[in-house]
């Protein structure tokens, strides 16, 4: 096989063959095969090559791309196809030496060009492919954001999630075919969107404004955020807890006892590379957990109905654990056993049993203990005075 990349992902812009350099040209005309979209392959000119149409879901087409591997092959995609778009996915089903990128202009430059806006400034998502609730962590007055959308008729479900999270007073800056001879941009209030039509592709500048929740950056989220039936890590001790957690960028992992979910939603929440599974042996705990993660964005949670140890078989190992419920000298012994040097542990205990029990295995393995024991004001005849919460005995070591 030849030593050059038989495969090649350019970026199209809606002017078609009139946005590509001379040298992206050579690319499209010598290709043997031409494989995209339908949208884009109807805005690149006929060269006599073979034509694909790329299938939906995206991932039917990989194995069709790879039965083309040796001939000289152009994915069409979107503008800069590194920025939410397909050159990822193909980098990393393809060795290096297969494939080269030639990008486009992206829509967030083209879009943040009209508007005026610095992108440096701005949050930019790809929603095309995701839902809305990616958005809610971040929500607050004064956002400017510029969200890629999947087609027009999602700028009035956008219209309707803003309204019904309490940011009803946003401006929509709506653009589609931007770069292109049908480029149109408008700006609308959401009530205005919600009557409009648009048309595909679609990209929405926001300027949030409203007296919806905004949540603070910092760990420890309201508990009111999360649905509960009272099985939930308290804020301050949440709060303690990812501290403790230390998560770090890339990392995985395990909420065992996953109660409401809150411990493993804020860790998704600190970071867009953390990954995390929650393990809850109560099906409705574990039904509870997926809509709150799905409610705050957080999708990218793995929800297991189960009781651990037994249910961690088969799971990718963690880098870090936590254990807020059924903690046992059973399930200690597997995860010291089981997880790799280096692993972090976390384990918070309130009962006296489950505190002689962290006491013992922090003899054994070391590590910090800490008790945390916090107070309320409350009502106390005509006065106050403070009500004292259970202590929590918190262990953390490195094993």
């Amino acid at each position: 096989m030849s030593d050059t990349p038989w495969l090649t992902v350019l970026g199209l812009g809606e002017d078609g063959l009139d946005g590509l350099s001379p040298a992206n040209r050579q690319v499209l005309d010598r290709a043997e095969v031409i494989m995209g979209p339908p949208r884009h392959l109807s805005l690149a000119p006929e060269t006599g090559a073979e034509r694909i149409e790329w299938p939906v879901p995206f991932s039917d087409g990989l194995p069709i791309l790879t039965g083309l591997r040796g001939r000289a092959t152009v994915v069409l995609a979107s503008g800069d196809p590194f920025w939410f778009g397909a050159g990822s996915v193909i980098a990393r089903n393809f060795e290096a030496a297969e494939w080269t990128a030639r990008p486009g202009q992206s829509t967030f430059s083209l879009a943040a060009a009209r508007l005026g806006w610095p992108l440096e400034g701005i949050q930019t998502f790809g929603l095309h492919a995701a839902p809305l609730t990616r958005l809610r962590p971040h929500l607050s007055p004064g956002l400017r954001a510029i969200i890629l959308l999947r087609n027009g008729a999602a700028v009035a479900e956008l219209a309707t999630y803003l309204t019904e999270t309490g940011f009803a007073d946003t401006q929509l800056h709506v653009m589609e075919a931007l770069g292109g001879p049908r480029e149109r941009a408008r700006s609308v209030s959401l009530t205005e969107a919600l009557l409009g039509t648009f048309d595909h592709p679609v990209c929405v500048g926001l300027e949030v404004a409203g007296e919806g929740r905004v949540f603070p950056k910092a760990s420890g989220k309201p508990d009111e955020i999360f649905e509960t039936d009272g099985q939930i890590t308290k804020r301050p001790i949440r709060a303690l807890t990812l501290s403790a957690l230390a998560p770090q960028r890339g990392e995985h992992l395990w909420d065992i006892g996953g109660g409401t979910g809150s411990i493993s939603i804020e860790w998704l929440m600190c970071d867009p590379t953390l990954t995390a599974t929650t393990i809850e042996p109560r099906a409705d705990r574990a039904e509870r957990i997926r809509r709150n993660a799905d409610a705050l964005g957080q999708d990218r949670l793995n929800v297991v109905h189960g009781t651990a140890p037994d249910a961690l078989s088969g799971l990718p190992l963690p880098d870090v654990v936590f254990i807020g419920g059924g903690l046992s000298a059973d399930l200690l012994a597997w995860l010291r056993d089981a997880l790799p040097s280096g692993g972090r542990l976390v384990a918070n205990a309130v009962t006296l049993e489950s505190e002689a029990l962290l006491a013992r295995w922090h003899e054994e393995l070391g590590g910090d203990l800490l008790r945390i024991e916090l107070a309320h004001s409350a009502p106390l005849g005509s006065r106050r005075g403070w009500k004292s919460a259970y202590p929590v005995v918190q262990w953390s070591v490195t094993l």
